[in-house]
Parts: C-alpha cells; sequence; structure tokens
C-alpha cells in the first residue's frame, strides 16, 4: 500500500512541475514565427542598395577615383586607351632596343 502512494504521489509531483506541451508548442511556433520575421526583414533591407542610385556618376565620386591611383589604375577602372598607350611604348622601345 505504501509504494502506490509513494508513486502517485511521484506522478502527480512530476505532472505539476512539467509545463503544458500546447503551451510549449505556441511558445516554441512564437519564436520561430518572430525569427522568420526578423529574417525577411533583413534580407528585405540586404536587397537594397548601400548608395543612392547614380552615386558613381557624382562628380565628388569620380573625383576621388581620379585622384586615388590605387582605384584608378585598377585593370577594370584603366582607361583602356592607356593600356594601348603602353602597349605602343613598350613595343617602340623594344624595336629601338634590337
Amino acid at each position: 500500500m505504501g509504494r502506490s502512494f509513494v508513486m502517485e504521489f511521484a506522478e502527480n509531483l512530476i505532472l505539476r512541475l512539467m509545463e503544458d506541451p500546447v503551451e510549449r508548442d505556441r511558445k516554441n511556433r512564437e519564436y520561430v514565427y518572430n525569427i522568420k520575421a526578423k529574417c525577411e526583414k533583413t534580407k528585405e533591407m540586404w536587397s537594397l542598395p548601400l548608395r543612392p542610385y547614380g552615386f558613381w556618376t557624382f562628380d565628388r565620386f569620380n573625383a576621388q577615383l581620379r585622384s586615388d591611383s590605387q582605384i584608378s589604375q585598377v585593370p577594370g577602372r584603366r582607361d583602356p586607351y592607356d593600356d594601348i598607350l603602353l602597349d605602343i611604348e613598350k613595343s617602340g622601345s623594344r624595336r629601338s632596343q634590337n
């Protein structure tokens, strides 16, 4: 008789300490939906450009590109005619040495 009482008491104690599974699932679902909403907002913000449209055509931006030799002499930004002139100069100096 004593054992059944102890088991019943322990079972009731455990059930009282446990949280309601329906409430736990509701809280978990709310958390996941909040995170998903934040992720959607972040993706939307990431899709926006960092600079306004046409920023690269502003005089201030172009002046910075022209004045900074590290930026202006990068192979995508160099004036292609400069490369042609350099090639002509190199080939001309080779001919004069021969």
